[in-house]
């Protein structure tokens, strides 16, 4: 079973040069280089929509500035179950 997704990448293949280093250096993989060519004639790489941790690695090995974005999902704060009067007592 896979692991909920916390984060999420765009890949511009405008600018994307299709080196691969970025799916080389994915740790969940949840990046692939597409079969088809872009207008530059290569293939760039895309996020799956899967999987995604957000760790940033792939925007950190990319030798193409503005080529990737990885944006980190929010999780939902915990909720605060605590009764009042159950805390330590204070002076």
């Amino acid at each position: 079973m896979a692991a909920q997704a916390r984060g999420k990448v765009t890949v511009d293949t405008e600018e994307c040069k299709g080196c691969g280093i970025c799916v080389d250096a994915c740790p969940p993989k949840c990046l692939i280089l597409l079969p088809e060519l872009n207008p530059y004639g290569v293939h760039p790489a895309h996020y799956t929509g899967e999987n995604c941790s957000g760790c940033g690695i792939c925007f950190y090995v990319c030798p193409e500035p503005g080529a990737i974005t990885v944006y980190r999902l929010m999780t939902p704060k915990a909720v605060n179950t605590q009764v009042e009067g159950s805390h330590a007592a204070t002076l």
